[in-house]
């Protein structure tokens, strides 16, 4: 059950531009993607914004929790000089500036619920529910044109599965662990989320034969891709969009 792009830029650009901002978006689009992966936290002021970090100093200078500043506050900030000076000033986004970017540009999303430490069930609620409200319209229509919400946080999910049952939910997860179908059933999640680091071929087989979606971060290499897909994988994240592309394949025959 994997009802979406098969390949999707990971945090927008991927390794060519700054993470999780309008630029990174623009980037994988202007590479051909039409499906992408950003991460989302609350600001003080309850917005959902997006980053990945919930404290500063790697993609944003200085020091500070994203949770002690407002939305406002945060885009005023410079997400885009760590990166490169072509994106100084390049601000932190809103979930909505980011989320209306990609529906104007029919990008489907992977919205990963990434949320400060000690805010778990509040992200995913408000995230959900703004999710719900921005596809309204599109409620009715096939899970496809839906896009996706995703978290490491067991907390977060449920929240989110309370605020709208009706988004697509799957669960992240570096390991596999020994009850993971408990835990999407719980969700009422429709697929498994996993490093690519971690995968085997039998436990792959095993998420598929139980009717879920599965689907890996992050891989960079062909090769690699190639083989996973092999596996029954029905889709991936990626960094290198100038190596692995959109359309992207594999050689391989899917086992079945």
């Amino acid at each position: 059950m994997w009802p979406y792009p098969k390949i999707v830029a990971h945090r927008g650009g991927g390794v060519l531009a700054p993470e999780n901002t309008i630029a990174a978006m623009r980037c994988g689009l202007n590479h051909g993607f039409h499906a992408v992966e950003f991460d989302v936290m609350l600001a003080k002021d309850g917005v959902p914004v997006v980053m990945h970090d919930p404290n500063f100093g790697r993609t944003i200078a200085g020091e500070g929790c994203v949770a002690d500043f407002t939305a406002q506050e945060l885009a005023a900030r410079d997400a885009g000089a760590w990166f490169g000076e072509e994106f100084i000033g390049e601000p932190v986004p809103t979930f909505e500036q980011v989320a209306a970017f990609c529906m104007h540009n029919a990008i489907w999303m992977d919205i990963e619920i990434k949320p400060v430490p000690g805010f778990e069930d509040q992200t995913g609620w408000v995230v959900a529910q703004t999710t719900r409200r921005l596809f309204e319209s599109v409620l009715d229509r096939s899970s496809a044109t839906l896009p996706l919400l995703s978290s490491f946080s067991f907390e977060a999910l449920q929240a989110a599965q309370l605020a709208a049952p009706d988004i697509p939910r799957g669960f992240l997860v570096d390991e596999i662990p020994p009850d993971w179908h408990e835990r999407l059933l719980a969700l009422g999640a429709i697929a498994l989320m996993t490093s690519h680091k971690n995968l085997t071929p039998l436990l792959a087989r095993a998420v598929k034969d139980a009717g879920f979606g599965l689907f890996c971060y992050t891989v960079n290499h062909a090769a690699r891709a190639t083989e996973i897909l092999s596996w029954g994988v029905d889709g991936f994240c990626t960094d290198r969009i100038d190596v692995i592309g959109p359309n992207f394949s594999g050689a391989a025959t899917v086992l079945r």
